[in-house]
């Protein structure tokens, strides 16, 4: 796999077809469009969702290479599409994000397996770090050879 692919955002380098995907699940229309921008921006593919369901219905789990998930969203929050990604074996490595979530749901999202759990308003920098990490890890490079 290519590990050169991340940007600085400012470098403004267009998604390949082979850059990783990072799917973003939020029911804020302007994190979702700002962020899809700065992923894009970055060299990354972007897709994004307002809700849980539209992504599980959405095609994109299986090419999913990180999700970045709001915790309280209408309907299934992030915690439910976690737990039912885990019961269904989708080792889709996923980023919390959230302005409001409380202490206990962020404990629940990390023991749960959650990569990261990042609080809104993140900086560009910390969102990109942490995306890379999931995305360079060894476990994600190990799922892509199954």
């Amino acid at each position: 796999m290519n590990k050169f692919w991340l940007r600085d955002s400012e470098g403004s380098k267009e998604p390949t077809p082979s850059a990783p995907l990072v799917s973003i699940v939020d029911d804020d229309v302007s994190v979702r469009r700002s962020t899809r921008r700065l992923l894009h921006s970055s060299g990354l593919r972007a897709e994004a969702f307002a809700t849980a369901d539209e992504f599980l219905q959405s095609g994109w789990m299986e090419e999913t290479a990180c999700l970045l998930l709001d915790v309280r969203m209408p309907g299934m929050d992030g915690l439910e599409l976690q737990r039912r990604l885990g019961e269904t074996h989708r080792l889709i490595p996923i980023i919390f994000l959230s302005a409001r979530a409380s202490e206990e749901e962020e404990r629940r999202a990390l023991q749960a397996g959650a990569a990261n759990f990042l609080r809104k308003p993140v900086s560009k920098e910390a969102l990109l770090r942490a995306i890379r990490a999931v995305i360079e890890s060894p476990i994600h490079d190990q799922k892509e050879n199954l």
